[in-house]
């Protein structure tokens, strides 16, 4: 554990800008410019948030700036068409159209057009079909052929003096006929986990040949939805279709293939537990009862036509049937960006919110904002507490399950429209500039903001100081963690210490309390929590 003492503790806070005082204006300017060479989508952004905070009577040489911010992402639009990159095509034009300019002339074709081209080269997304095998019946056993034994050979780990073999076994299965395949991440994390410095190397083995094993490499992964990307040089003996899980409901049958325990060709099935579990950050999963263990990891989870609905990924070892699989629309959404290599990075503009539910008005759907992280892509874009968010780029928004699905498929560095309704009741409309999403939002909002005001996303308490480390409670969102501990609007608390995991992904905190629903009673207590979840955006 780390220990951070609180008393001591300076957060690096926000000063937000001034944009009343012409010295601050000409300052932001320069700083614009300076950002135009390497970060051209912020650049731009920035500009447009200079020149709209005096919408009435923007300086000519402000306006100039912002014009040149789109002349210069619009010639990067065009270049990034010549080369057919639809993903940076659609960032620039998705940033272009947030801040009101013009793109009916950017594009040399449509954006159809554009995309069609681009998801042609994609494995998995491509328009392949499955060439017919000589021998195959038609049957469910035919699929195993497209699975594969993943084997991340980890050298030799030393215990009490004697070594062991260190082997990692997953599974995977293919996706396209040159050998790409889907696998998680956390079977091959330690080929591109860049914290580890023991032996590493990847192979796979194929269902019709357990003994042979086959170099293959990682081309992109994704940490948070627990997804990678391999290549293999071979031509696949079977290509899995990707379905849609939209298609499944609970009680539907499924089948899971893999090599649990290093059992090779093992197919089991079951039925579809449940669809909305929510054990990832950004996305629910499915629950599944068909038999999983230990090396089914990266499998796949098909329908009784062979179609993939999912990824298995997870197990509760000590409870049978508890299992879990990652619905197949993720896996498509992130496949141009794994396939285009690395590490997928998701987006996020810096708030902490829920989900409106309001009898009063049940017409009324969106995602309420109760948290905004100073200085984040939120803040600058006037984003206010208590607003609602209605939309994103125009298509509604009706849950943050939804929220985060719209940001699977955007990239980073992308300026999104975001509209909605005050907590007055008001419309608003502005242009938010999607950060990287880090890998413990929670820990990056302790280090930028006071602790009164973090504890509110953390652990659902937002506090008042009125003290050295002393603190009143203003107000217990429901069903959080600081609601479940039993405390209450008005409660008086010191904390004492604050502790950190070793990754910075919990933490926690040791509090001297009197709680009324305890009778004021004095009680020194700690509380935990992880510092990501699903309600930060």
């Amino acid at each position: 554990m780390v220990c951070t003492a609180c008393t001591t503790f300076e957060p690096d806070v926000y000063t937000p800008l001034n944009y009343t005082e012409a010295d601050t204006r000409q300052t932001e300017m320069n700083r614009i410019s300076d950002i135009l060479a390497s970060n051209p989508v912020e650049a731009l952004w920035r500009s447009w948030l200079l020149v709209t905070s005096v919408p009435d009577s923007p300086a000519d040489k402000e306006r100039e700036l912002f014009d040149t911010c789109i002349s210069t992402v619009t010639d990067l639009c065009r270049s990034a068409e010549a080369k057919n990159d639809f993903l940076a095509v659609n960032r620039y034009l998705l940033s272009l159209h947030a801040v009101g300019a013009s793109i009916d002339t950017v594009l040399a074709s449509t954006v159809p057009e554009l995309k069609t081209k681009f998801l042609a080269e994609i494995p998995g997304l491509a328009l392949h079909k499955n060439v017919e095998k000589s021998g195959t019946t038609g049957k469910v056993s035919d699929f195993i052929a497209g699975t594969v034994t993943i084997w991340v050979d980890k050298g030799i780990k030393v215990e009490r003096g004697m070594g062991f073999v260190d082997v990692v076994i997953g599974s995977g299965f293919f996706i396209s006929n040159d050998g790409y395949l889907v696998t998680n991440y956390h079977v091959i994390e330690s080929e591109v986990d860049p914290e580890y410095e023991g032996f590493s190397r990847l192979y796979i083995k194929l269902a019709q040949d357990s003994d042979t094993r086959i170099p293959a490499k990682v081309v992109g992964w994704d940490p948070v939805l627990d997804l990678a990307l391999l290549k293999a040089e071979i031509t696949a003996p079977y290509i899995f279709s990707l379905g849609s899980s939209a298609d499944l409901n609970t009680g539907d049958r499924i089948y899971a293939i893999g090599s649990p325990v290093g059992l090779e060709r093992t197919l089991t099935s079951g039925i579809v537990s449940a669809v909305d579990r929510d054990l990832f950050s950004i996305g629910n999963v499915m629950q599944i009862d068909a038999a999983v263990n230990s090396g089914n990891s990266g499998g796949p989870l098909i329908d009784s036509t062979g179609n993939v609905q999912g990824i298995v990924f997870a197990s509760v070892a000590q409870y049978q049937g508890l299992n879990f699989a990652i619905p197949v629309e993720y896996l498509k959404w992130e496949l141009p960006i794994l396939y285009g290599g690395g590490e997928r990075v998701h987006p996020w503009i810096g708030a902490y919110g829920h989900t409106l539910k309001d009898p009063a008005r049940p017409e009324l759907k969106g995602v309420v904002i109760d948290y905004i992280m100073p200085g984040g892509g939120a803040y600058l874009g006037r984003l206010s507490v208590g607003d609602i968010i209605t939309h994103i780029n125009g298509e509604s928004v009706s849950a943050i399950e939804q929220m985060h699905h719209m940001f699977m498929v955007l990239q980073p560095d992308t300026i999104v429209r975001i509209s909605g309704i005050t907590k007055s009741g008001e419309e608003f409309s502005s242009a938010v500039y999607l950060q990287d999403r880090p890998r413990s939002p929670g820990y990056e909002i302790y280090r930028h903001d006071l602790i009164a005001k973090s504890m509110l996303p953390i652990f659902g308490m937002s506090l008042t100081s009125v003290g050295k480390s002393e603190y009143v409670v203003s107000s217990v969102l429901k069903g959080s963690i600081a609601d479940e501990s039993g405390f209450s609007e008005n409660d008086p608390i010191r904390i004492r210490n604050i502790e950190f995991s070793e990754k910075n992904d919990a933490m926690f905190v040791s509090i001297y309390a009197k709680k009324r629903k305890n009778g004021y009673l004095d009680i020194n207590l700690g509380i935990a929590a992880p510092l990501d979840s699903s309600l930060y955006f």
